[in-house]
């Protein structure tokens, strides 16, 4: 069976999805007019400004932004960048920065989708994602499915037994048994998930930013205090990342390689731009402006504070304190730790512990809704939701004290099997991205607050949920049923009289 996945793995990351993730990005970017640097002023602005909503019950923007960011930033930022640098030199960080930015194009298609293609819960609430604009827009319910399972595989049972794994090995010098790490960790994800997505949301608004700034300013303070050595250090990962610190020849020629792979294989991990997982978090949101894109453009600086900032951080850590040696075999987390304790002391492996359990929770909780959402895809009924549940903090308890290595590869044929179907969605319907886009770019240069108008689009019109994207007004005669006056100039005012009262 190992043997089967491994193959599966190797034609799956090692030929057809690298070269698709490169290829669907730059096609979104060009297609775009390079959205991710036109609109990254505003995206930022808004991001810092994407607290509030319609409505008080809603989801705002900023907090499907941190549900998203938190399954994004896990240990793969802290321990797979030192990967990254350790086998493909410091030139892996320039080809990390560059996936990045042509998947920040990529994100905001498949965000902008998800909006789309939300469905009302009718609470306040949306839900949505690849398995949903799959069915609506390409009709193939079918592979909606296939998409989710393959999801709830990764995120809900895998991802969240290495992450798990992962708390409790940091914990492990603290003489804490992973047993009791497991459990503590099952009760407090139970506390979290059984309060649905607005508990989520709450959880990964106040978690998120806290422990990204705090490795923010570790990495900070790590470069203040060799800042004579930032401009040496640039130098070296431009250099390596095309070989030109190195002999010519043969030798060059492999190093750049090695650099490239591990670079946009470790930059696609980490920023999950174009795998599917990010719109189901995208698509809870009521945003602000009222207008698909605006949550696209938000979706566009997830994949920049992942990778072009948190990954960076680490890179930053490791390449200033000098602790990298090829030849050592300390490479992960083992390599993060030592260059932080050999900059700011002893107190350096602490405050990495804390990093693993903050990325690496908050993943959990995040993987979790993924999973939910894509579970209520396939069958939206309460019981098979406690079910699930309670599976996955089964896998909560026994990642911590499992072997992982099978575990991981089967991860990653599910991972790669929802990011093949999900790239075939998005390219496929990206034709009807863009005229969304365009329209929410004329508005914004007209000066206007944007606002998405879903019958200038024929197509989404006849294919969206007919109770989302709807104006003020026909949005008001949906709540005739719950005891509101409607306000639309559409109704019949004898109808609005009978139905108000």
């Amino acid at each position: 069976m190992s043997e089967f996945i491994s193959a599966v793995n190797g034609v799956i990351w090692g030929n057809v999805l690298v070269y698709l993730l490169l290829g669907a990005g730059l096609y979104f970017t060009v297609a775009s007019r390079f959205v991710q640097l036109r609109r990254f002023g505003f995206s930022f602005k808004y991001m810092l400004n994407s607290r509030s909503t319609s409505e008080d019950h809603h989801i705002s923007s900023f907090q499907a932004f941190c549900t998203s960011l938190a399954a994004r930033v896990g240990t793969g930022n802290l321990a797979g960048v030192a990967v990254a640098i350790y086998t493909g030199g410091p030139g892996a960080i320039f080809w990390m920065w560059l996936i990045a930015l042509l998947g920040m194009s990529t994100s905001f298609v498949e965000n902008t989708l998800a909006q789309i293609y939300k469905s009302n819960k009718h609470d306040g609430t949306y839900y949505g994602g690849p398995a949903y604009y799959i069915e609506k827009a390409m009709g193939i319910r079918w592979l909606g499915i296939a998409f989710s399972i393959s999801l709830i595989i990764a995120f809900g049972f895998a991802f969240n037994s290495v992450q798990s794994n992962s708390i409790a090995a940091a914990l492990s010098t603290y003489d804490i048994p992973p047993l009791g790490v497991g459990i503590a960790l099952a009760v407090v994800t139970a506390m979290i998930i059984f309060g649905g997505i607005r508990s989520i949301s709450r959880f990964a608004e106040m978690v998120v930013p806290f422990m990204a700034l705090l490795y923010i300013v570790i990495a900070l303070v790590v470069m203040v205090m060799n800042i004579a050595e930032l401009p040496a250090v640039f130098a070296l990962i431009f250099k390596s990342a095309f070989g030109l610190e190195s002999a010519v020849g043969g030798g060059a020629g492999y190093l750049v390689s090695q650099a490239i792979q591990q670079g946009v294989t470790r930059g696609l991990f980490s920023n999950e731009a174009g795998m599917g997982s990010g719109p189901n978090a995208a698509a809870t949101a009521t945003p602000v402006p009222h207008h698909p894109a605006t949550q696209g453009l938000l979706g566009m600086v997830g994949v920049f504070v992942d990778t072009i900032v948190i990954c960076s951080a680490t890179a930053a850590i490791i390449l200033l304190s000098g602790q990298l040696d090829p030849t050592s075999g300390v490479t992960g987390i083992n390599l993060t730790q030592q260059a932080l304790s050999s900059q700011i002391g002893a107190i350096g492996h602490h405050l990495i512990a804390l990093a693993i359990l903050l990325f690496a929770f908050t993943s959990v909780i995040a993987n979790y809704y993924y999973g939910e959402s894509n579970l209520r895809f396939i069958c939206n009924k309460e019981p098979v939701i406690m079910v699930f549940r309670v599976l996955v903090l089964g896998m909560v308890v026994w990642g911590a004290v499992g072997e992982l290595p099978l575990v991981w590869s089967f991860a990653d044929m599910s991972m790669g099997i929802m990011a093949l179907i999900n790239l075939v969605a998005i390219i496929w319907l990206a034709r009807h991205v863009f005229p969304v886009l365009k329209d929410f770019d004329e508005q914004i240069d007209a000066g206007l607050q944007p606002e998405f108008d879903r019958k200038k689009f024929p197509f989404l019109d006849k294919t969206m949920d007919q109770d989302v994207w709807d104006s003020e007004e026909e949005e008001s005669c949906r709540k005739l049923d719950q005891g509101y006056n409607c306000i639309c100039s559409n109704c019949n005012p004898i109808e609005k009289a009978e139905k108000a009262s």
